[in-house]
């Protein structure tokens, strides 16, 4: 995964830079710090660890629970900074907040599938309170199936016109309503993403 032998530690006497990302959202978590002792232990068990200039070695969320489970480990051209992948179990940051530069969910795509996890998930209302159109979409196939051709189908005739402004919102729509439909198959955006990526894989 890592090759510590190729990594420079001297020129950062002794630590290199780790840039920690969230492998689902790629959302930068943090920038930390790492010798050969952390990044070993980081290998040993899959969980990153860190050198910190005034608390020495230590595990991310070994207190707090926190822990970041490594996904992937890649040395940048110089050989003197990480970029480490992870999935991570909470906050990132000591502050609480989901990244150390504030919220996360920077990405639209992400924070929309994020929404529409939440509408599906089983709520009480009560019984005079109309549904959200997202909800209603959930509950009912063939009004989903039905919007999803629809919206489909204005994109077409935008990009048909040449109408570059109605053709982004219709886009968005189509994005909108493709994440609506799959997820009663237990599908999320991260399925879709996958199979982008085993294509440009290939």
């Amino acid at each position: 995964m890592l090759d510590l032998d190729a990594l420079d530690f001297a020129k950062g006497n002794g630590l290199v830079t780790v840039v920690t990302q969230d492998a689902s959202t790629g959302d930068v978590l943090m920038v930390a710090h790492a010798d050969r002792e952390a990044l070993e232990r980081t290998l040993a068990t899959g969980e990153m660890h860190y050198r910190s200039r005034t608390r020495g070695l230590w595990h991310k969320g070994a207190t707090s629970g926190n822990v970041q489970r490594v996904v992937a480990l890649r040395a940048d051209c110089d050989g003197d900074a990480v970029l480490a992948r992870v999935e991570k179990a909470g906050p990132a940051c000591h502050t609480g907040t989901e990244t150390c530069f504030g919220p996360g969910r920077w990405d639209a795509l992400i924070a929309l599938d994020d929404t529409l996890a939440r509408r599906a998930a089983p709520v009480e209302r009560p019984d005079d309170a109309p549904p959200s159109y997202t909800r209603r979409l959930l509950e009912d196939r063939n009004l989903r199936l039905k919007k999803l051709g629809e919206e489909a189908a204005e994109l077409v005739t935008a990009c048909a016109d040449a109408d570059p402004s109605r053709a982004a919102e219709e886009a968005a729509d189509v994005l909108y309503h493709v994440l609506v439909a799959v997820r009663p198959l237990g599908l999320s955006l991260d399925d879709v993403k996958a199979v982008l990526a085993r294509r440009a894989s290939r």
